[in-house]
């Protein structure tokens, strides 16, 4: 894969393309990514994940309505008070880690208050919840639970992504094309499916 083929099957910017080149060529090596039609599932979900190479840290600037996405983790109530309003550019921090603070409260390792903004989404895969820093983090050999925000720098970014799809046994879904089992497993439903499966009809006609 060259720089110019990953920038096509990112379908990216030249200069997010020549920043995130390297990283993923390391990461693929070290993760077994190593056929066209891995490298094209693999660019295809991050690529989502991510919001196109662009996006590494999760923000909980919900609407009112779109805070539905969270389902009954939230009651009509509190879409209400938390979300954001018409007259409204952002939302404000403190409402955006409330809203974090409850959907991903007592879910995998977050027991402690504040957990849920702590270790929301971080890094090209976001990866999310303490249990995952923390699984993250050992095999990265980095102290994630100390410090989430080292998965902002791009090759820990981009190694996160690649520790998870390993992990994961993602490449087994590549192998054969399912991108609807990739994305169950990857997020856990079918959220974005459209947007991925576009994604990987891009990559896999720049790599393949």
């Amino acid at each position: 894969m060259t720089l110019d083929t990953f920038q096509q099957a990112a379908n990216i910017s030249a200069g997010l393309a020549a920043r995130w080149f390297a990283p993923m060529v390391i990461i693929m090596d070290e993760y077994n990514i190593d056929t066209p039609l891995r490298q094209a599932a693999f660019i295809a979900q991050i690529g989502t994940e991510s919001g196109g190479f662009g996006i590494l840290s999760e923000s909980f600037n919900y609407s009112i309505n779109g805070l539905k996405i969270f389902g009954n983790r939230l009651t009509p109530g509190q879409r209400e008070s938390l979300g954001r309003r018409p007259d409204e550019r952002t939302l404000p921090l403190d409402r955006q880690q409330q809203i974090a603070n409850i959907v991903y409260g007592g879910r995998y390792g977050n027991t402690q208050p504040g957990d849920g903004w702590l270790f929301r989404g971080r890094g090209l895969k976001q990866v999310t919840f303490r249990a995952n820093y923390a699984a993250c983090g050992k095999a990265l050999g980095l102290d994630l639970l100390a410090d989430p925000d080292l998965l902002l720098t791009d090759i820990n970014a981009a190694r996160s992504a690649g520790w998870f799809w390993q992990a994961n046994k993602c490449n087994a879904f590549a192998d054969i094309g399912d991108m609807v089992g990739l994305t169950r497993r990857i997020n856990g439903g079918a959220n974005g499916l459209a947007d991925r499966q576009a994604r990987y009809k891009i990559a896999v006609d720049a790599l393949c």
